[in-house]
């Protein structure tokens, strides 16, 4: 694992993109051989946390496959939620869809930890919001006209109090754009343009940094997608000497990063990181 940044050449920036992007088809084909998860993601290891997966955008679980096979073989109890398809709709109703469906299970004693890939930590991000806000709205709900306040403390649209503790400690996010990314502007379709630096639900994520201490942020050297970078000022930010933004998922060293987030999240003694000035991130491919 590497902390260093380093600027890669033209050139090896274009070969990684172009591999990056056959990675991506190979992985979207996935999805053909089967989407249920292996019988070995049930069991693990009762004092470890279990790690719930989050695709990107139009990415179905299957396309993180080999992660959470990585995980699982590290002893951690691995699921995925169900009804997401290729996580299409709008972060903030993808956010209370995963609380929907990890209250349907009792919460493991160890709780759980999200494992999200690209728009996924944004669906992970906003989760912690409604959590914390629901939470706040609770601890308020014993004195009459404040509680409504404290809903909407980390985000104006924040769930009222019922909305359930399902147990999650924080969110790994892998190549994450945080900040949003500028080639989103480049499409049409309001699935991609929802991930701009300047739309709404990017900018209010951007603005609740009392959750980014309970986020460990993963990315490469280079990542052809998200120019702007994956570093969130307040979390736990790792760099790995590995690049792109989809093949970054099948290395070991993306893995170890995840594991050690995991770890971190998970512990008892862990406690949030100072926040210091982002590192710089390598040009962009124009």
């Amino acid at each position: 694992m590497s902390t260093a940044s380093r600027r890669p050449s033209l050139l090896t920036m274009v070969k990684w993109t172009l591999l990056d992007e056959m990675y991506a088809g190979w992985r979207q084909l996935a999805l053909l051989g089967g989407n249920r998860r292996s019988r070995r993601w049930c069991s693990g290891d009762d004092a470890l946390p279990e790690v719930v997966l989050l695709p990107g955008v139009y990415e179905h679980w299957t396309f993180i496959r080999p992660l959470g096979n990585a995980l699982n073989a590290a002893g951690h109890r691995v699921r995925v939620v169900r009804g997401l398809s290729i996580n299409r709709l709008p972060i903030a109703v993808t956010a209370a869809r995963a609380v929907t469906a990890l209250a349907a299970e009792p919460t493991p004693s160890a709780g759980r930890v999200i494992v999200a890939h690209s728009k996924g930590g944004l669906v992970g991000k906003h989760l912690l919001m409604d959590q914390a806000a629901a939470a706040a709205a609770a601890a308020a709900s014993s004195a009459p006209g404040r509680a409504d306040a404290a809903a909407g403390a980390l985000d104006p649209g924040a769930p009222p109090a019922r909305l359930p503790d399902v147990g999650v400690l924080g969110v790994v996010a892998v190549c994450t754009p945080f900040a949003g990314s500028r080639y989103a502007r480049m499409f049409v379709n309001r699935t991609m343009r929802a991930l701009r630096p300047d739309d709404e639900t990017i900018v209010l994520l951007g603005g609740a940094a009392s959750v980014n201490a309970r986020i460990v942020s993963v990315y490469g050297v280079f990542d052809p997608h998200v120019p702007e970078g994956s570093v969130l000022a307040g979390a736990t930010n790792v760099q790995v000497d590995t690049a792109g933004h989809f093949m970054i998922l099948r290395t070991p060293e993306a893995a170890a990063a995840v594991l050690d987030g995991i770890r971190a999240l998970a512990s008892p003694l862990w406690e949030p990181p100072p926040v210091e000035p982002p590192p710089v991130s390598p040009p962009p491919v124009e």
